[in-house]
């Protein structure tokens, strides 16, 4: 067994205070079922709350304290809401200050049905390995500032950054998680109309695709991917892609199986991990106890699986395969709420995997 293990713990904006709790409840339940040590939870600012007290959504108090951890939750954030002063500092958002300073390259993010809930398409099984640190998204893919600005009012700017060394590491993430599964990479792009960084892209995924010969590698392009998608997502095993790609295409999977709160998502480098949920804050339905808390507790899930393999700690991997059980049972039951077309509130969910956790079958 092994020993306790300090995980950051952030709540965040919007239904985080709701959702977060859920999961350190649930990841705390499956850790006693499965024989593994307690986590020791760190309890840390983050978000608005975190701005009113300190003036940054993300202080540089809880970056050093997350430095003693070796993962962390970390709820949704509503930078939406964030004051003009907030705003007018140029400063990356919580996640991605986050991203960057722990180099969490890989974000990686599965969708699958899940018995009793309605998808739009079946026997779907895929995940995608998202580049996380450079690409198209300006908040993280400069040494310092914004990628993105403005010369002129009239002309604004974004700089786009691709290196093969981060394109290496991600194919060879990617690579690895095929090995354990169905053995097939899709490497996504766009190499028709950007020809020089999308090449590079798919010269380094071939590169590393030569190392891994029992893998099938293809590649398709961007737009192409979004309608299979949509037509035949069943092709897809392991989809490695670019950062701003690799979100976009996600989320459409996620509606595809169900609905966005059911989407997971873990944030990892090779010495830390990140649980974080691939939807929003979801402002609108704050404080009501309606939140779907699925994707958050199957982050707070894949973070222990992370641990698990990091430690070779079978107990660890045990109680995150316990957690994904319990709420396949719980939604297969028809403890489903409102995004997924049922009436559970967020407290009645928590409990059905409560009760899956700590039935007989939640101790094998």
């Amino acid at each position: 067994m092994t020993p306790s293990i300090r995980i950051g713990y952030m709540l965040g904006d919007g239904i985080g205070p709701e959702i977060v709790p859920v999961a350190r409840e649930i990841v705390d339940a499956a850790l006693a079922a499965s024989g593994a040590a307690p986590l020791e939870w760190v309890d840390l600012p983050m978000g608005l709350p975190a701005i009113e007290e300190f003036g940054s959504p993300m202080p540089p108090s809880t970056v050093e304290a997350l430095e003693t951890t070796e993962g962390w939750v970390l709820g949704p954030f509503d930078n939406g809401s964030y004051p003009a002063s907030w705003k007018a500092k140029g400063e990356r958002v919580p996640g991605a200050t986050l991203r960057k300073h722990f180099d969490l390259y890989a974000n990686i993010r599965p969708s699958r049905n899940r018995e009793g809930v309605a998808s739009i398409k079946p026997d779907v099984d895929l995940v995608f390995v998202r580049e996380n640190t450079e690409g198209f998204y300006p908040d993280r893919n400069m040494f310092f500032g914004n990628g993105e600005f403005k010369p002129t009012d009239d002309v604004a700017l974004l700089v786009g950054v691709f290196t093969r060394p981060a394109i290496h590491r991600i194919a060879v993430r990617a690579f690895e998680m095929a090995m354990s599964r169905r053995k097939h990479v899709t490497a996504v792009h766009k190499s028709n109309v950007m020809p020089t960084v999308f090449g590079m892209f798919l010269e380094e995924c071939r590169k590393v695709a030569a190392d891994f010969p029992e893998v099938v590698f293809d590649d398709v392009l961007f737009d192409a991917a979004a309608a299979y998608l949509v037509r035949n997502p069943q092709r897809f095993d392991v989809i490695v892609t670019e950062n701003l790609f690799g979100d976009t295409l996600s989320d459409l999977a996620g509606e595809i199986v169900g609905a966005l709160g059911l989407s997971a998502a873990l944030n990892a480098s090779d010495t830390h991990a990140m649980a974080q949920a691939a939807h929003g804050s979801a402002p609108d339905i704050a404080g009501l106890g309606i939140a779907n808390p699925v994707g958050m507790i199957l982050s707070a899930a894949m973070l222990v699986e992370w641990l698990g393999q990091k430690h070779s700690d079978e107990t660890l991997t045990r109680a995150a395969r316990l957690i994904d059980e319990a709420v396949d049972a719980a939604l297969a039951r028809g403890v489903q709420t409102g995004d997924l077309g049922g009436s559970a509130t967020t407290r009645q969910f928590t409990e059905a995997v409560l009760a899956e956790l700590s039935a007989p079958g939640g101790q094998r």
